[in-house]
């Protein structure tokens, strides 16, 4: 073997180790490099080589490669005939072959065994999003995040799902949830000041000022909050007097002046038709 074939081996096993480390779902490179691994130096592996068969194997499911996944999940079965690790992989199959109940009996009798897999609970969700079913969806996120209460990201899809349900005091309390973990991100007190302004009520319209306001202290570039400032403030001018008066003055400047110097005609009308209305709709 030369040189050459040895550095270029050493190099793509890097690649697909780095990928593999990162979590990256590159899937098209995954298999055009993983594939080529496989099949021409699979003795020069060692136990790498499993781990590179359940890499490709899951990068062959989400390009509908089925025949590189079956290959790689035969050699895996036979390889680790009772592991969960391919168990997993067998119930991921079926979803992608459309058998979604064969799915879910599998990752429940993986959860009876191991009831704190974050990752089985996840794709059980998943298949309730599948099915389309907001209700189920919710009551599965509910459910999960009464074990996993530090997952952000399904507080946010929990939230999001309220929304389409046209339930934003429900998800006004995931955004706060949201919030808790992560108290300086401006963007999640834009959405909660949103979601308490789609509520409408003269409370809400308060915390939404009260959080526009906060965003905006947080990114002071951010145009949806400072026209959110805008119109909450706005609202109030009867009942709060020269304070709010100034601060509608303050925010109408600002803004054209953030129009007037940083864009053109046709991104101020895109813009303008974006911010038209503040409140969440389905």
């Amino acid at each position: 073997m030369s040189t050459d074939e040895i550095l270029d081996l050493d190099v793509a096993r890097q690649k697909m180790k780095k990928w593999r480390d990162d979590g990256y779902r590159n899937s098209d490179e995954i298999i055009s490099l993983g594939e080529c691994i496989i099949l021409d130096h699979a003795n020069k592996l060692g136990d790498e080589l499993w781990l590179l068969y359940e890499q490709v194997c899951i990068a062959a499911f989400d390009c509908n490669r089925m025949d590189l996944a079956l290959k790689c999940l035969r050699a895996l079965d036979k390889q680790f005939p009772k592991s969960n690790r391919v168990l997993k992989l067998k119930a991921m199959r079926k979803e992608v072959l459309g058998q979604y109940n064969d799915a879910k009996q599998i990752y429940e009798v993986m959860l009876e065994d191991d009831p704190a897999n974050l990752s089985i609970r996840k794709r059980l969700i998943a298949l309730t999003k599948i099915k389309n079913d907001p209700e189920e969806t919710i009551s599965a996120l509910n459910a999960y995040l009464k074990d996993f209460m530090a997952d952000q990201e399904a507080w946010m899809e929990l939230s999001e799902l309220y929304i389409k349900q046209q339930e934003f005091s429900k998800a006004a309390f995931c955004m706060e949830e949201v919030m808790l973990s992560h108290p300086h991100n401006h963007l999640y007190h834009q959405r909660y000041a949103e979601i308490q302004y789609t509520i409408n009520t003269p409370d809400s319209m308060e915390k939404a000022r009260m959080y526009f306001a906060q965003a905006l202290k947080l990114d002071p570039n951010n145009v949806r909050a400072l026209y959110g400032l805008f119109l909450t403030t706005n609202s109030c001018v009867a009942k709060k007097g020269t304070d709010a008066m100034k601060t509608c003055t303050w925010t109408a400047e600002r803004i054209a002046n953030m129009f007037n110097s940083n864009v053109g005609e046709y991104q101020k009308q895109a813009v303008t038709e974006m911010m038209g209305s503040l409140s969440i709709t389905n």
